[in-house]
């Protein structure tokens, strides 16, 4: 059954918990897909691991409809959440409603996410009252890492716990059907989860949230750039691709690829005639 941002918050008052991972791709969102997963981010940490960027910022509109648009034809059953780029939304309400219907017109996604508090919620207002479902992203937010001096931990003190919980629950009254807690201490993430009705989804902020999503690079080892504490890695994808490569490298090297199994055949009259009026020497 296709999953919808009204059936995130059903699991959640059903306490079935939310599965999501982000999604850059037509075959990775297919595979995504069929395994079961109820959520699909297209975040836009496609920056670093799909084009090499230093960081997220440098992420455009036109990169995030690209891949969104991608994921979409390959996902058919899991919600389809695109990351609004830097910029395409903190500058004014226009830009944000105007961006967001652009990623859901053209990326065909279900819903967009875009970080920040109480300084977006007349966004996010906006924007579901354009008919287009916002996830919210409060806590470390990559796009504003600048601000933050670095990837830290957010919500420690007692002053920065309660700015995170009134956030929550500001983005929960501007309309957001879900939000996501990233790098933020377990015990108050499972505080925030119960404080609010509509779904956590945690990434670094531990099983307390209604949700976890992870950047399936990370869990898969296969950006080896730099692997945050929080990341479980479930499989070693990238060792296996690199030795695959290395394999097909050597087989080609030395004439064992392709073997006689992965050739097409031709008789043996045609090719007799081939070399009889081309002149061609046996």
């Amino acid at each position: 059954m296709k999953n919808t941002a009204a059936g995130f918050k059903q699991q959640k008052e059903n306490g079935e918990k939310i599965t999501m991972l982000t999604a850059y791709d037509y075959c990775t969102a297919k595979l995504m897909d069929r395994a079961g997963i109820n959520g699909l981010l297209v975040g836009d940490s496609l920056g670093m691991v799909m084009l090499g960027y230093e960081d997220t910022i440098s992420v455009t509109m036109e990169d995030m409809i690209h891949h969104t648009a991608a994921v979409a034809r390959g996902a058919e059953n899991a919600l389809i959440v695109a990351d609004m780029p830097f910029m395409s939304y903190q500058t004014s309400v226009y830009d944000a409603v105007y961006n967001a219907g652009r990623l859901m017109k053209e990326g065909r996604c279900q819903a967009v996410k875009l970080e920040g508090g109480l300084s977006v919620c007349p966004q996010i207002r906006a924007i579901t009252e354009a008919s287009v479902p916002v996830m919210a992203h409060i806590g470390l937010t990559p796009q504003s890492v600048n601000a933050f001096g670095g990837f830290k931990v957010q919500g420690k003190t007692e002053e920065a716990a309660r700015r995170l919980l009134q956030e929550a629950k500001a983005v929960e009254e501007a309309g957001a059907f879900a939000v996501v807690l990233e790098c933020v201490p377990a015990k108050l993430s499972a505080l925030i989860s119960k404080e609010i009705s509509i779904p956590t989804i945690g990434i670094g902020a531990g099983a307390g949230c209604d949700g976890q999503i992870l950047v399936y690079q990370d869990m898969l080892a296969m950006y080896s750039d730099f692997t945050p504490k929080f990341v479980k890695k479930y499989a070693d994808i990238g060792k296996a691709m690199q030795e695959g490569i290395a394999a097909y490298i050597d087989e080609v090297r030395k004439g064992a690829f392709p073997a006689p199994e992965h050739e097409f055949k031709i008789s043996d009259q045609v090719m007799e005639k081939l070399y009889t009026e081309g002149g061609c020497a046996k």
